[in-house]
C-alpha cells in the first residue's frame, strides 16, 4: 500500500515544482518588461476634454489620464510637500533621471526633479501630477482650478492647430 500513496505524493511534488518554475519566469518576464517600459515615458495630448465648461486640449500621462501643475510652484520652490498633498495630488514618477521623456507637439522642456525618494516628472520646470478624484480615467479633468496646498492647479492647455504649449 504505501507504493501508490508515494507516486501520488511524487506527482503533487512534480506539479508544484513545475508551477513554481513557470511562476518565477513570470514575474521575471514582468519584471524585465517593466524595466524595458519604466526607461521612456510620454507624454500624450487629450482633445475636447471638458475642463470646467468648455472643451479644451489637455496633456496627459502615457495613460491617458490628465496631468496638473500647481501655480506657482516650481521645482526650486516647492508647495506640494504634505503627506495629505500627495495624497490627493500623484506625482508623476519616473524610475530614474535617465529615463527617456518626450512630449511630441507639446511645448516646453522636459525634465526630472529628485524628491522624497522619487523622481518627479517636470514640464517648463512645473512638477506634474494626476489628481486623485480624476479617478486614473481617461478623459476626466476634475482637479482644474482647485486651489489648495499653497497655489492653484490647472490642466495643461495645448493649441490642438500645432499642438503647442507650456504650463499655464
Amino acid at each position: 500500500m504505501p507504493g501508490p500513496l508515494k507516486r501520488v505524493g511524487e506527482g503533487r511534488r512534480r506539479r508544484f515544482a513545475a508551477l513554481l518554475v513557470v511562476s518565477i519566469a513570470g514575474f521575471a518576464i514582468a519584471a524585465l518588461v517593466g524595466v524595458a517600459l519604466g526607461k521612456s515615458i510620454t507624454l500624450g495630448v487629450a482633445k475636447n476634454i471638458k475642463v470646467g465648461t468648455k472643451k479644451e486640449s489637455i496633456v496627459t500621462n502615457h495613460k491617458g489620464v490628465t496631468v496638473y501643475v500647481l501655480t506657482p510652484e516650481t521645482t526650486h520652490h516647492l508647495l506640494c510637500t504634505s503627506s495629505l498633498c500627495l495624497s490627493f495630488w500623484f506625482p508623476l514618477k519616473v524610475p530614474s533621471a535617465k529615463t527617456k521623456l518626450s512630449a511630441p507637439g507639446i511645448k516646453g522642456k522636459l525634465g526630472t526633479t529628485h524628491r522624497k525618494g522619487f523622481f518627479q516628472v517636470t514640464l517648463s520646470g512645473h512638477p506634474l501630477y494626476m489628481f486623485k478624484l480624476d479617478n486614473g480615467k481617461k478623459s476626466v479633468a476634475n482637479g482644474d482650478k482647485i486651489m489648495s496646498f499653497g497655489g492653484t492647479w490647472h490642466v495643461i492647455t495645448v493649441k490642438t492647430k500645432r499642438a503647442t504649449n507650456s504650463p499655464t
